[in-house]
């Protein structure tokens, strides 16, 4: 997506690229022992900090919203911790074929290993020639991938294909469409040609050793091409953060239409495309039942890097997430945000190496925390570059939150950002048609207000749009 107006500001505490790059090229490749004695209940863990807003009764106390985190620090917070992480861990860096390196980031210089091009080459369709014209033509001609041909002499053409190795002491490439024969078979140029015009001489591009892009380079369709044209099968590159995805509620169906009192889960098929959009490998999608003990074993016996919880952050009856994080030890940075939807949301460091990314269950409000805490954090640990921030400004006013940033699903139509119907925290049917969400403070906005926008990675133009 192409900014428009004003830019947002930049957060100072954003992805600090090189520092963790430089993480993973220390790292030896070896894992630190798990210091939170996992599965344990009773383990040296850091100490749960629950927030004064879950104290019996807070939701109810008009100052309770006051404990939530505001939306751009639990943004930073999520950046941070991140960075604790990469340093706490160390990963090594992975050599990636290239067919698996879409969406990497480098994690060393992709240096040339060859001249670009490897020998001179033909930049167009026609003839090599040497000398002045007129020509004789040889009888055969210079295909690419064939081997090197005899020398030309003065007064001697072949005809060449685009991409073939020019054959020793060429003059220039005369173009098929700037080229014409006589009756005796002789060629002649239409246009006046200079030497050297439409060869393309060994190195043009690039020498060998020459540094083609730097560490921290976000692996692009482009950067693929790039790698393969100068000889490499593999790149080095920071590992994707593993995540694990826990769909939690007895109501949830898997298929078919909704039925007495059962609702279809709508996040099981959305968070794992979702999540490697945002640099994750998912390593596993699983349903838990409203059961504390189960859900204290799927967090327990999880080795994901980030844990991603749907549902169960509020303190309903059977909302099991803060009591299997106070019962685990578990350091709660984030909890509850002050954003609409999204509000119940929460980020916790389960050990030292791991987080858990808790959503609400409702589906747009699921995407609000998904790109509040879940995107900085994945980002960083993925060691991709932040988003540039950028604003566009709105056709119509939107009604705000009193004290709550919201995000809101807007369409981006010429140079306006139309907000979007039916962006309830239970519905999907506005996000579904959206190109972004638009940052709404406290208060509202009104129509031409410039508004931040949160790219989503179907409407793009980056590495986002790619699923896989």
């Amino acid at each position: 997506m192409t900014p428009h107006g004003t830019r947002a500001g930049e957060d100072a505490e954003d992805l600090d690229v090189e520092e963790v790059l430089a993480l993973v090229r220390n790292s030896n490749g070896n894992q630190p022992p798990d210091p939170a004695g996992r599965g344990e209940a009773d383990s040296p863990r850091t100490p749960y900090r629950p927030d004064a807003s879950h104290r019996p009764d807070a939701s109810q106390r008009p100052e309770a919203r006051h404990h939530a985190t505001p939306w751009p620090e639990a943004r930073s917070i999520a950046a941070r911790t991140a960075r604790s992480a990469a340093r706490a861990t160390r990963r090594a860096p992975v050599s990636a074929p290239l067919e698996a390196a879409l969406g990497l980031t480098l994690a060393a210089p992709l240096d040339a290993l060859t001249d670009l091009p490897s020998f001179d080459t033909s930049a167009m369709d026609g003839w090599a020639v040497a000398g002045p014209a007129p020509w004789d033509v040889r009888d055969e001609g210079v295909l690419a991938g064939h081997a090197t041909q005899a020398p030309l002499t003065d007064g001697e053409a072949v005809r060449i294909a685009t991409g073939a190795r020019i054959p020793p002491d060429t003059t220039a490439v005369l173009r098929s469409e700037h080229g014409r024969t006589d009756a005796n078979g002789r060629l002649y140029a239409t246009r006046e040609i200079a030497p050297g015009q439409d060869i393309r001489p060994r190195g043009q591009e690039c020498r060998t050793g020459d540094q083609l892009l730097p560490v921290g380079t976000l692996v692009t369709p482009a950067v693929l091409g790039l790698a393969a044209a100068a000889g490499y099968d593999t790149v080095d590159a920071v590992p994707r953060p593993r995540a694990e995805v826990l769909v939690l509620g007895d109501e949830l169906l898997g298929e078919g239409l909704p039925h007495d009192g059962l609702i279809r889960d709508a996040l099981g098929p959305m968070l794992p495309p979702w999540l490697r959009a945002l640099g994750a490998e998912v390593t596993a999608v699983r349903r838990v039942r409203d059961d504390a003990d189960v859900l204290h074993r799927a967090i327990t016996t999880s080795d994901a890097d980030v844990i991603v919880t749907t549902g169960g952050t509020a303190a309903g009856p059977v909302d099991h997430v803060h009591p299997t994080l106070r019962r685990i030890g578990a350091d709660l940075l984030v909890d509850g945000v002050q954003v609409r939807p999204g509000h119940p949301m929460l980020l916790a460091r389960t050990t030292e190496s791991q987080h858990l990314v808790g959503l609400p269950g409702n589906p747009l409000a699921a995407v609000s925390a998904l790109l509040t805490l879940a995107e900085p954090l994945l980002r960083t640990l993925a060691a991709r570059p932040a988003p540039e921030p950028y604003t566009w400004p709105l056709r119509d006013a939107v009604q705000g939150h009193p004290y709550d940033t919201r995000l809101v699903p807007v369409a981006l139509r010429g140079d306006e950002a139309i907000p979007l119907h039916y962006n309830g925290p239970a519905m999907l049917r506005g996000i579904a048609a959206a190109d972004a969400l638009a940052v709404v403070p406290p208060g509202g906005a009104r129509p031409g207000q410039e508004a931040e926008l949160l790219d989503l990675p179907w409407a793009s133009a980056g590495i986002g749009v790619c699923f896989t």
